[in-house]
C-alpha cells in the first residue's frame, strides 16, 4: 500500500498505535474496505490483506468500527498537517490558499484506496461515524480559522478578515462536498482540477468576513 498509512504509525518497534502491526492493520483496512466495501468487510479480510493475527487484531481492536475509525483519524491527521506544513503564519493568508488546498489535494490524491474511505465509508458507520468526522472536520475548521486570522491581516485589501467558525465550517463543509462530487464522478484521479473552486470558496468567505 502507501506511505501514508506508515507515516502515521512511524514506529517500527512495539505493540501500541505508531507500532509495524497497528500500521498493517490499518493498511489492510483500508485494503478490504477498497476492495469490497465496509459492510461486507471482515476481521477475517482485514488480518488477511495486513498480513497478521487475528489474535493480533484484538491486541490492538475490539471492532472492525474501531479498526476504521483509527485508519480515518490517522489518514485525517496527516491531511491536516500537510495542509499545515504549506501555510506560513508569517506571511499574507490570501497569497497561501491556493499552495494550501494543492497540499491537501495533493495528499488525498495520492491515495485513492483511501480517499473512499476517508469521505464515503465513514459515514457506513452511522452515529460513532458521524461523531469523528464531526471531531475532524472541527479541527480542520479550528485551523483554517487560526490561519487565516492570524497570518498577515488588514493590508492594503481592506479591512481584517475576522473568520467565525461558523464561517471556517462552511467552507470544510463546501469542500468536502467538491471532493464527494469527483468520486462519485469517478475524478478523483482529477483533484487537483478542485484547487481553483476552493480557492475562491476560501477567498469569497473570507471577503464576507470583512464586512
Amino acid at each position: 500500500m502507501s506511505e501514508t498509512i506508515e507515516k502515521a504509525a512511524p514506529s517500527k518497534s512495539g505493540d501500541g498505535p505508531g507500532s509495524e502491526h497497528y500500521a498493517r492493520l490499518l493498511q489492510g483496512m483500508a485494503h478490504a474496505v477498497a476492495a469490497k466495501g465496509y459492510a461486507e468487510t471482515t476481521i477475517a479480510d482485514i488480518v488477511r490483506e495486513a498480513a497478521v493475527s487475528r489474535r493480533t487484531f484484538y491486541e490492538h481492536f475490539s471492532t472492525k468500527t474501531e479498526c476504521l475509525i483509527a485508519l480515518y483519524e490517522a489518514a485525517s491527521r496527516l491531511a491536516l498537517q500537510a495542509v499545515s506544513e504549506a501555510f506560513d503564519p508569517a506571511q499574507p493568508w490570501h497569497a497561501q490558499v491556493e499552495q494550501a488546498m494543492t497540499a491537501y489535494f495533493d495528499y488525498l490524491a495520492q491515495d485513492p484506496v483511501l480517499l473512499r474511505t476517508l469521505f464515503v465509508e465513514i459515514l457506513g458507520l452511522g452515529l460513532p461515524g458521524l461523531a469523528v468526522r464531526r471531531r475532524v472536520n472541527d479541527e480542520i475548521a479550528n485551523f483554517i480559522q487560526a490561519a487565516i486570522n492570524s497570518s498577515g491581516n488588514g493590508d492594503a485589501e481592506g479591512p481584517a478578515v475576522h473568520l467565525t467558525n461558523q464561517m471556517a465550517m462552511t467552507v470544510v463543509g463546501g469542500i468536502n462536498e467538491l471532493v464527494l462530487q469527483a468520486i462519485e464522478q469517478n475524478r478523483a484521479g482529477d483533484l487537483r482540477e478542485l484547487v481553483a473552486p476552493a480557492t475562491r470558496l476560501v477567498r469569497a468567505v473570507a471577503a464576507e468576513s470583512r464586512r
